[in-house]
């Protein structure tokens, strides 16, 4: 047995390597693994994974592990490597989600995968996560933000835990391949989506390309929206299902045929945020008379998120507003929309309760646990001047809006955003405000040269998008981590339109449907032919 020490920084693992190096990564090289004793990093157990135990996965070592806490109180980060035996040398990170604390273990589809895809492992990448350095399961559905009460799980969760299990990672793979990876890759969605861009700005030398999904850019911003939806909810401002229906049904009347197809789809979606307006649903003198109208309160909820959110003072990097969503997502797969994420026809319940809608119970928590810091805080008294400070600090810490990638540009990082038009979590005008910063510090021309953005409408925030009027799915997939490969190991710079499939589900996942992603500032247009089919579609402004 041959014994080493890894350092980084002030972390420290002891990985106990194989005599017999020079063989494949095997089942013997895994236990070796789950031996090995440590000092702040610890491994806590090391599987090997034999091909067809989980469905689409290959032969792998399955490691998870945690890095001690350096805090009295604060949770350690946990984090889970997955060694394919047939390594292709490459590593892929997996971002979290909502506020994480619970562990990313890098074996699920990656957001915006086909039917049939071949997920990363199988691929031959090492993929990681990490729970960001805070376990929920106490609290997390009903709190989720209350682990922002101890610092250090804070700024884990804001970004030191990536970077910290980023490296660990890198250490167990030089443990068990002898070698580390050639290129290292992040991807993420939401607030996965803020992580990877938050590695390019704070940790430019960690990764060599980054996929970024709906981000959460304006994490301070977005919150602060969230509260505003909230406090109109405690006064007649709920939506019912019916109130929800009446406004999709007036967006798709005013919209659809914008694009050229009346499809129960929003594709122009620059146009019909100028065209529709929604006080034309207000209720005559502003009460609730029913689900034909909007009272005053219906529409203040409505419009606390489709509508820019203006700070009292700027925010990191000079940031005064939270932009607009956008209008076509009130209704979609899966349940998502206007229901889920603003309002379930209920006044919030009173301590807020798992069965509040999203924006209630995240901003509750945000506004009680990362601001005031004071669980029995009453949100509806919340104004952001009283607590400038605390809100100036947090917003230096979460959200990920430096424009300057030069140097992520300068090592040839690679970053791709897509943003879903139909998204009511966040604002898909949060990337495109992030990205024209970005062409602003930067110069068009750099970042023309190591950054995209694309833009699929009018797709929720996960990512699927259905006709309001027929309920068939639109195709909304595509494989963003192999462009993003071909981009930085090939040089093939992504096309303006990309294309997005839908396939079956069930094998041999035959493509049902295509039609094209577009660079920002496109759309899909339709133009004529099938509409299923990419070749119906031209992205123009």
């Amino acid at each position: 047995m041959t014994h080493f020490i890894f350092r980084i920084g002030a972390l420290a693992l002891t990985a106990v390597l194989s005599a017999c190096s020079s063989l494949p990564p095997s089942l013997e090289a895994c236990a070796a693994l789950a031996n090995a004793p440590s000092g702040a990093a610890t491994i806590t157990s090391a599987r090997f994974v034999t091909a067809g135990s989980v469905a689409g996965l290959p032969d792998h070592c399955q490691v998870q592990g945690a890095i001690a806490a350096q805090s009295a109180g604060a949770d350690p980060i946990r984090f889970q490597v997955n060694l394919p035996s047939n390594w292709n040398r490459k590593a892929l990170m997996v971002g979290g989600g909502g506020f994480n604390g619970s562990l990313t273990t890098g074996l699920a589809p990656l957001r915006d995968a086909a039917a049939g895809q071949a997920h990363p492992l199988a691929q031959g990448y090492v993929t990681f996560g990490t729970d960001s350095g805070h376990d929920a399961k106490d609290y997390g559905a009903t709190e989720p933000a209350k682990f922002a009460l101890n610092d250090e799980m804070f700024v884990n969760f804001a970004h030191a835990s990536y970077k910290k299990v980023k490296d660990v990672a890198h250490v167990v793979m030089k443990s068990y391949y002898q070698e580390t990876p050639a290129k290292q890759y992040f991807y993420g969605g939401s607030e996965g989506g803020r992580e990877g861009l938050a590695m390019a700005q704070r940790y430019p030398n960690d990764f060599d390309g980054i996929v970024s999904v709906v981000p959460v850019v304006y994490w301070t911003g977005l919150f602060h929206g969230f509260i505003d939806a909230i406090k109109p909810q405690f006064e007649g401002g709920a939506m019912s299902a019916a109130k929800i229906r009446l406004v999709a049904n007036a967006v798709n009347a005013a919209c659809d045929v914008q694009d050229g197809l009346a499809d129960g789809l929003v594709n122009h979606y620059t146009l019909c945020s100028s065209s529709f307006k929604v006080k034309t649903l207000r209720c005559e003198g502003g009460k609730d008379t029913g689900d034909q109208c909007l009272s005053d309160a219906q529409l203040r909820s409505v419009q606390a998120i489709y509508e820019p959110v203006v700070l009292p003072y700027p925010l990191a990097n000079g940031v005064t507003s939270y932009p607009a969503r956008f209008w076509g997502g009130e209704i979609q797969a899966g349940g998502e929309g206007l229901a889920l994420w603003l309002s379930n026809g209920k006044v919030p319940a009173t301590p807020i309760s798992r069965q509040d809608s999203r924006i209630v119970n995240y901003g509750s928590s945000y506004a009680r646990y990362v601001i005031a810091k004071d669980a029995q805080f009453d949100i509806l008294t919340y104004d952001p001047r009283r607590f400038q400070a605390r809100v100036l600090e947090v917003s230096n810490l979460m959200d990920a809006s430096n424009p300057d990638l030069s140097a992520f540009f300068k090592r040839g990082g690679k970053l791709i955003i897509r943003e879903n038009t139909g998204d009511t979590a966040q604002s898909a005008a949060a990337g495109m405000q992030y990205f024209e910063a970005a062409q602003k510090t930067l110069g068009a021309t750099t970042t023309d040269q190591s950054m995209r953005l694309y833009v699929v409408s009018p797709a929720a925030h996960t990512g699927r998008a259905a006709s309001l009027t027929t309920g068939v799915e639109a195709a909304t997939n595509h494989d963003l981590l192999n462009t993003l490969d071909r981009w930085v190991t090939e040089g093939a710079v992504p096309a303006d339109s990309l294309p997005l499939v839908r396939n079956a589900v069930a094998s041999p996942h035959v493509l049902e449907a295509s039609r094209p992603m577009c660079r920002y500032p496109m759309y899909a247009h339709y133009v004529s032919g099938d509409a299923a089919k990419l070749e119906s579609y031209r992205c123009q402004r």
